[in-house]
């Protein structure tokens, strides 16, 4: 009987649902194909794919060259020598070429594939955020399905009830009396029919803003809640966490980084060398020079630069411990919320859904043999729904634990 009623439950489930009139287009999507649109649409998907492509950016930058700078002058000259009156197009020809420090140019180098690299597990760790918010947005729309379908079918077993109160009234088997309970209870499951329409337009356009409106006005979902997940260890999952997780790696490469930003800047007090040649062509004279230009660092030694590049490495070793200790948390609350999520899917599962259904089906006989009374009637009828809601809430507190603990590891 219970494996029956579980396998009812999630036909329902399976089966569509919603606010979609006669005759208005409607589309059914399954978790892996709302997970494609996400992945594929999300705009924060595309800030991180330009924050890669930003990063890859300043990788080149890191390692080009100095360029060479070249200036000339020219203009007419001559000796003023009544004797020679030599005139000649006076010229000057430079050529520079910077040289950098070469452990300032293998810092900065160091410092942009830290970058690169920490962009590619900020990546990473926004598609497993995206992942985790699809999956509750989608868990929540099928929670919000279910509701619909339960406050419908309430509200046409009370219709029922109504229908026979007054064939027993109208037959004087019946009290005024318990024709007016009926029908405000057919008020009452009708309210509840708004209010669960209206939690699931709320939580259709969550998800539908999780895929940047590729789901459109009128879809349904097709899918069902997870399974029962036994045997968490709380420490393994955590130092998988802490071995894996993406934000543990983009805050340690930020940390490179920072580290490889200081260190170039502690280079940078080696100051650049310019290799200098000419040309010098004037009357009576010509001349090809070389030299060098060397800045004399005496005054200041970059000081600055260095104290605020060790204070950004402080800042992002602190920031990587405090997110570390964040997993850790939140690994632990998952966990528990996923365990006693279990539990009590296995007292519903063991018990107490085929004690509200054989509650509700001795009701109703007992109500058609007069054993009952009408309030008896309705308080089972509200009791199975109430059940059969707690049943799936509690599947959709395992599933979104599940998720959230998927995205706390750091990944299945």
């Amino acid at each position: 009987m219970i494996r029956q009623l579980i396998g009812w439950l999630g036909i329902l489930i399976l089966s569509t649902s919603g606010l979609a009139t006669a005759g208005e287009p409607s589309s059914t999507h399954t978790l892996s194909t709302v997970l494609e649109l996400a992945l594929a649409h999300n705009p924060v998907m595309a800030g991180a794919q330009g924050t890669m492509s930003q990063s890859r950016g300043q990788q080149v930058a890191a390692g080009a060259y100095l360029n060479p700078s070249i200036s000339g002058v020219a203009g007419r000259g001559a000796i003023r020598d009544p004797s020679s009156g030599v005139k000649v197009t006076e010229r000057t020809v430079t050529v520079e070429q910077p040289l950098e420090w070469q452990g300032k140019r293998r810092a900065r180098q160091q410092a942009a594939d830290a970058g690169a690299a920490g962009a590619s597990a900020a990546m990473e760790e926004t598609r497993l955020n995206v992942i985790a918010e699809t999956k509750i947005a989608f868990y929540q729309v099928l929670l919000s399905q279910r509701d619909v379908e339960l406050a419908g079918q309430h509200l046409t077993m009370v219709e029922e009830v109504l229908k026979a109160v007054k064939a027993r009234a109208a037959a004087g088997d019946a009290t005024v009396f318990e024709t007016m309970k009926a029908t405000v209870e057919v008020q009452k499951a009708k309210k509840e029919v708004a209010r669960a329409q209206n939690a699931l337009v709320v939580v259709r356009a969550k998800l539908d803003m999780v895929t940047a409106g590729m789901l459109g006005n009128q879809f349904s979902l097709q899918g069902d809640f997870e399974q029962a997940r036994q045997g968490l260890d709380l420490d393994v999952l955590a130092a998988r966490a802490l071995e894996q997780h993406p934000t543990i790696r983009r805050l340690s490469k930020l940390v490179e980084q920072a580290q490889f930003s200081a260190t170039f800047e502690r280079e940078s007090r080696m100051p650049n060398v310019t290799v200098q040649g000419s040309y010098h062509r004037e009357a009576g004279d010509e001349s090809v020079t070389a030299g060098l230009s060397v800045p004399l660092p005496l005054w200041y030694q970059r000081q600055g630069e260095i104290e605020s590049a060790l204070g950004a490495r402080h800042r992002a070793e602190a920031e990587r411990l405090r997110a570390q200790n964040e997993i850790t948390q939140a690994i632990t609350q998952h966990v528990q919320d996923v365990r006693t999520a279990n539990e009590q899917l296995q007292v519903f599962e063991t018990g107490l859904l085929k004690q509200a259904e054989q509650t509700l089906r001795v009701a109703r006989v007992s109500f058609q043999q007069g054993a009952a009374s009408l309030l008896d009637l309705l308080d089972s009828q509200r009791v199975y729904r109430q059940t059969l809601l707690e049943y799936v809430q509690a599947r959709a507190d395992l599933s979104i634990a599940l998720a959230r603990l998927e995205r706390a590891v750091g990944g299945v």
